[in-house]
């Protein structure tokens, strides 16, 4: 190859990057934002233990949404529902469970027993602190960094993720209200995972103030409002 025709490749490189970022800027200040392909990251920053509690709704929806923009930058994530086995009252299908079979690197499990706690009988009970404790042990698992399938989180390039950046264990602290988990178990959690694993702990209506030292970031999401005091029940999309 002759040094002009490297020349003229090069000019060219240089006119289509011009091209480029003049269709970039076409946003606030000449930026624009944009997506592009996910593929398989390590975090630079990860480590901290994040608490989301209160009485308001969105501690469960801030998780997701935390762990959808983690694994939109490659990252693996991982959630492990504690309580949440369904109810008679919204259909079995979760939205939410729909999206993230598409989103490369985020999977998650249920450990919940179908029902609420304290508002069946007896034996149900029995059931949900059953549950819970198989819960406990599989995120002690995680924890471990045991128990992920190799497929689970194949990325959209087929690389697989060899280990676990973020874990969402919620409503593990709504069983730890509930009496279902000992708060010193939740501690424990804490102190065994790995230092760049993010754990991200949610629910309880009641402060858990057990966490205060140990977690990083600690929100109470607070109810002003809520639509359901007047008698409407979850919807579709919003809350299932």
């Amino acid at each position: 190859m002759s040094d002009d025709q490297t020349t003229d490749d090069e000019r060219r490189d240089e006119q289509t990057d011009d091209r480029d970022a003049a269709n970039r800027s076409d946003g606030p200040q000449g930026r624009s934002l944009s997506a592009e392909p996910i593929e398989p990251g390590e975090p630079e920053e990860f480590g901290l233990v994040q608490a989301w509690w209160g009485d308001g709704k969105g501690k469960t929806t801030a998780a997701m949404g935390m762990g959808m923009r983690a694994a939109g930058h490659g990252y693996r994530v991982h959630m492990l529902q504690f309580m949440k086995g369904g109810t008679n009252t919204v259909e079995d299908v979760r939205g939410e469970y729909n999206a993230i079979e598409h989103v490369p690197g985020f999977t998650y499990e249920n450990a919940g027993h179908y029902g609420w706690h304290g508002f069946g009988a007896a034996s149900d009970d029995e059931d949900h602190e059953a549950e819970a404790e198989a819960g406990l042990e599989r995120a002690r698992e995680l924890i471990a960094g045991e128990g992920l399938d190799a497929g689970d989180g194949e990325g959209a390039t087929g690389d697989d993720y060899d280990r676990l950046h973020m874990l969402i264990l919620d409503e593990v602290l709504y069983a730890a209200d509930r009496g279902l988990v000992a708060p010193d178990d939740v501690l424990e959690l804490i102190e065994d995972k790995p230092d760049d694993l993010e754990l991200v702990l949610t629910g309880s209506h009641e402060e858990p103030s057990y966490l205060l030292d140990a977690a990083d970031l600690v929100t109470e999401v607070r109810k002003h409002k809520h639509p359901i005091d007047a008698g409407q029940s979850a919807r579709k999309g919003t809350e299932f």
